[in-house]
């Protein structure tokens, strides 16, 4: 009896969570992928099975396009910027510096921060001729006033400074907690064996860090499709889509235009390749995880 009670508490110690997680992630996923395949109900006309239609029609989207292009770049850019960024900073304050506590503060308070607020708070640096960034170009460089979110070839790269700033802290506070576990004296071996930095960065330090950089690379990934609430207060995907991502243009489908069946299908192309980007990660760089 006794494994009996065993298992018996363990499937009840189990149960609220998987409530929460059936109830908030696997059935919205399914309900999604149903209403993909239906029309949108509308007040005078229920919904209708069409089948794969809907993905159809966003394969004839030049939005769609343009957005998946926008997608990509925007999480090609972020995701080895704010890793490496992060890994950088958490170097940096592992080291013996003086004010290494405030400088700590000071790397992870953008993580804090609400995004709608970091996001006017960027308003304010992008602002052109008087923002802080015009100030620094005109006075380093003598460039004119620019508006780099108002005009395409600058748009999204300002949205991916943006995420950068904000991800890059929250990163580094896992790379910390990773370094500071590495035992000492496997330092002091590669010291007794005249070992350089950097040598004992890439066969000592990285392959530890490995399991916490495995972790972070799965969150910046699905980060680089989630985090659109900036460009939603700063441009909306404009200038004429130069910003806009696959989560901004659910966004437009569902709640501006009202076509919630081809927003579920969207998202659910979204959600299959974040889940091949997930299984991608785990299979290929699994295997060059050290754990110890």
């Amino acid at each position: 009896m006794k494994p009996a009670r065993t298992t018996l508490h363990a499937w009840l110690m189990l149960t609220p969570a998987m409530l929460l997680l059936v109830g908030f992630t696997h059935y919205p996923a399914i309900a999604t992928l149903w209403h993909s395949l239906f029309t949108t109900p509308r007040a005078t006309r229920p919904a209708r099975f069409i089948g794969a239609e809907n993905y159809l029609a966003l394969a004839d989207d030049p939005v769609f396009w343009q957005a998946l292009w926008n997608n990509l770049v925007y999480a090609g850019a972020t995701i080895p910027l704010s890793i490496g960024l992060a890994l950088a900073m958490a170097m940096w304050v592992n080291g013996r510096l003086a004010g290494r506590t405030a400088l700590r503060i000071a790397y992870f308070t953008p993580t804090v921060l609400p995004m709608i607020a970091v996001a006017n708070l960027w308003l304010f640096f992008y602002t052109p001729d008087y923002g802080l960034l015009d100030q620094l170009t005109a006075t380093l460089f003598g460039w004119g006033p620019t508006n780099w979110i108002g005009q395409q070839e600058t748009a999204l790269g300002a949205m991916i400074a943006v995420a950068v700033w904000k991800e890059a802290g929250f990163f580094m506070i896992f790379y910390l907690a990773a370094l500071q576990a590495v035992p000492p004296n496997l330092y002091e071996a590669a010291a007794i064996e005249g070992a350089s930095r950097l040598r004992v960065f890439l066969r000592v330090t990285l392959p530890l860090l490995g399991p916490t950089t495995l972790f972070i690379a799965v969150n910046a990934v699905i980060n680089g499709f989630r985090l659109v609430d900036h460009i939603i207060v700063m441009t909306r995907g404009g200038p004429d889509n130069a910003t806009a991502l696959l989560l901004t243009h659910i966004y437009e489908l569902g709640f501006r235009f009202w076509d919630t069946a081809a927003a579920s299908a969207l998202t659910m192309i979204l959600l299959a390749m974040l889940a091949l980007a997930a299984a991608a990660q785990f299979a290929f760089a699994a295997r060059r995880v050290h754990y110890r």
